[in-house]
């Protein structure tokens, strides 16, 4: 939506400069602390108390200050959204403005329902006028609308072709690519990007070239990694194991649709369907509904809908067995996580279980988590024969 205020609009993001963070220990470490000295809890957002912590030190990432933005906009979809900006508007002294997304699953969508999210889109223009000085472009808010629904469609595409075995991408390089669409997925560069990724990957399954060479083991895991040990992928490789992907890897940015022979695959586009967007009003509408069916969003309200499109991807993807990360870091999509774990188990789908915290090194244990890949590596019969592959 900010993309109509001009060509020169730029994100500092939350749960991105989050996790960028995390992998520099020594500033999330810094950041961690600050925020606990202020009082806030260790069983918080990890990503939000970076964030925090971040400003108390007035310390960025890439160096020198914090910088200021001109406002905070953010959707509420899960409980720390709305708590997250409008602490740090009130530590900037910055003007907020919040879209509260949170009207039931997509399945149960009805026009009142989207109605409500449509006209908090159509009045926070109005607002973000009002702040910055500027006239919106419905031209600008057009075109970012469409970038946005091309890039998170060709991205759903290019997981989908991960069906293949052996599959072309494993998890760990998947989060170097999907990254791109949670910082700028509304611009133009970043839907050709995906266009010519989707294009590569094709081509790998065409001839054969495989993310774990060794493939004889495919998993799934489950919410965000925890970001300073992504080692751990490398590790599954000793076994000739690859992690095809996840409900987040897949469906944070993704957008998907069950096609007329029942499969998943990448959302139509109304583009694709030969639908011209004219308007401000058509298009909010068209993209409210597009990220209102966002897989990631739907099991905020009911673990079962998450269990359901695990089952999903266990079938289609061909998956042998599922690590659900216990992560402390983020109660949003840890929520009913074992209630996931149940519902895996009672459909006879192999599952382990290991704890950590995306954003947080010290909730953690390296050495503990081998472990229990060591063993659950063990149900499925394979060893470790490729530790120096």
């Amino acid at each position: 939506i900010p993309a109509g205020l001009g060509n020169d609009v730029y994100s500092l993001t939350g749960e991105p400069y989050g996790a960028a963070v995390a992998l520099d220990k020594k500033l999330n470490q810094e950041c961690q602390n600050a925020a606990e000295s202020a009082g806030f809890a260790r069983d918080l957002c990890a990503y939000m108390r970076t964030y925090w912590g971040s400003l108390y030190l007035d310390k960025y990432i890439d160096g020198g200050k914090f910088p200021k933005p001109d406002f905070n906009f953010q959707s509420q979809i899960c409980c720390s959204h709305a708590k997250w900006y409008q602490h740090a508007s009130k530590i900037e002294n910055t003007p907020v403005n919040f879209i509260d997304v949170s009207v039931g699953p997509y399945k149960d969508l009805t026009e009142d329902r989207l109605m409500y999210v449509v006209n908090q889109g159509l009045e926070s223009i109005e607002w973000m006028e009002k702040i910055t000085g500027r006239k919106y472009s419905d031209e600008l808010f057009i075109e970012a609308v469409k970038n946005e629904m091309r890039s998170t469609s060709l991205w759903a595409e290019i997981c989908t072709l991960n069906k293949a075995k052996p599959a072309p991408l494993d998890e760990k390089t998947m989060y170097s690519l999907y990254v791109l669409a949670t910082l700028s997925k509304s611009s133009k560069w970043c839907a050709d990007f995906y266009e010519e990724c989707r294009d590569e990957v094709k081509d790998r399954v065409a001839r054969g070239i495989a993310a774990v060479p060794n493939e004889r083991c495919r998993v799934m895991s489950d919410t965000q990694p925890p970001w300073a040990f992504l080692k751990v992928f490398r590790y599954l490789e000793e076994y000739g194991a690859v992690s095809i992907g996840s409900l987040y890897t897949f469906g944070l940015e993704g957008i998907w649709e069950t096609k007329p022979d029942g499969s998943w695959g990448p959302r139509t586009t109304p583009m694709q369907q030969g639908i011209e967007i004219t308007t401000r009003e058509q298009a909010m509408r068209l993209y409210c509904d597009w990220n209102l069916s966002k897989p990631q969003w739907q099991h905020f309200y009911d673990p079962r809908l998450k269990t359901e499109m695990m089952k999903t991807i266990v079938k289609e993807w061909g998956v042998d067995g599922v690590m659900l990360h216990l992560n402390r870091g983020c109660e949003g999509l840890s929520l009913g996580i074992m209630e996931n774990r149940l519902g895996l188990a009672a459909a006879g789908i192999p599952v382990m279980t290991y704890e950590g915290n995306m954003g947080d090194e010290r909730e953690f244990d390296l050495g503990r988590t081998q472990n229990r890949v060591d063993s659950f590596m063990e149900t499925l019969n394979l060893k470790r024969d490729f530790v120096n592959a």
